[in-house]
């Protein structure tokens, strides 16, 4: 079975005529291969970046997290099992929009120390099926053509977060079945907190991953591996303009970091699954539910 973007299908033609910006040359598809993620200078229009914003300004504005849900979201190990592995707010959020905050904007009681709108890191798990602009955006016609022009013959939308400032936690058998779309909804920069990746590092595996505890257990996840020590000088900075859309490699080591600029660093990032003779294993922390399956890209 082949790996995401190894090869085209005749299929295509019409897509890569009609959506001609989102299909991927010979040259791209080759780059994506070797270095585990690619680059696509605007991919959206300013306008659309623009309709996104003002959409989530509303969910943000609407919204209503009771005290004992307020869950502050880290990409830290032991702060991930102390916070997100130990409430079922988190693991039940992939069938519902959920908001996840910053450290530090809570006093003791859950109250908030801050504006709500300034307090949140994510808006998370399931934007591209319960909202209809997130929806519009993840089925487009040119991101539909993108994925076919990978050769994507089965893809299903796993998950989809909205990240204000700022993938070990999906597994599947064979690897190298996922995808991930990060957009830049805002300039992404060295200041504010752009992504880094380590080129040609999706060929080594997957070192560590977050998986579901057995039920009953606290935290309720737990970490199978550890992260090796990278040298830092093997990362590459990716700063990108608004609009521009980069593909991640499911395995491919990137990161980013602390925005420390007055600027912020806004993006839509949603991952995709090659479903087609692709086990989803269970012990991931995202599952299906009979409410909401994994959705087919295509329409």
């Amino acid at each position: 079975m082949k790996e995401i973007g190894e090869g085209r299908r005749n299929t295509q033609s019409y897509q890569c005529l009609t959506v001609s910006m989102a299909c991927l040359s010979l040259s791209q598809l080759q780059k994506f291969q070797e270095d585990g993620f690619l680059v696509l200078e605007g991919f959206l229009s300013a306008d659309e970046c623009a309709a996104i914003q003002q959409r989530i300004g509303e969910i943000v504005a609407e919204m209503d997290v009771p005290p004992h849900c307020r869950i502050e979201f880290s990409t830290q190990e032991e702060e991930q099992l102390q916070a997100q592995g130990s409430t079922d707010y988190f693991l039940s959020s992939g069938d519902k929009i959920r908001f996840f905050f910053e450290k530090g904007v809570f006093d003791k009681k859950g109250n908030f120390l801050v504006p709500p709108e300034k307090s949140i890191n994510k808006i998370g798990h399931a934007l591209h099926a319960h909202d209809p602009v997130f929806r519009s955006v993840t089925h487009s016609p040119k991101m539909q053509a993108l994925a076919r022009s990978l050769g994507l013959q089965m893809p299903v939308v796993l998950q989809s977060m909205y990240i204000f400032k700022d993938a070990s936690f999906l597994y599947t058998e064979p690897l190298g079945r996922v995808l991930g779309m990060w957009i830049a909804v805002e300039d992404a920069t060295l200041g504010n907190g752009c992504l880094w990746f380590i080129p040609g590092s999706h060929t080594s595996g997957v070192s560590r991953r977050m998986i579901r505890a057995p039920a009953g257990s606290v935290p309720c996840t737990s970490f199978l591996g550890s992260e090796p020590i990278r040298d830092n000088r093997l990362f590459v900075p990716t700063p990108v303009r608004r609009g521009t859309l980069v593909l991640i490699h499911g395995e491919v080591v990137h990161k980013s970091e602390q925005n420390l600029s007055d600027q912020s660093r806004q993006a839509y990032t949603f991952h995709l699954m090659e479903a087609a003779d692709t086990v989803w294993s269970p012990e991931n922390w995202l599952q299906p539910t009979a409410e909401l399956p994994f959705p087919p890209l295509y329409t």
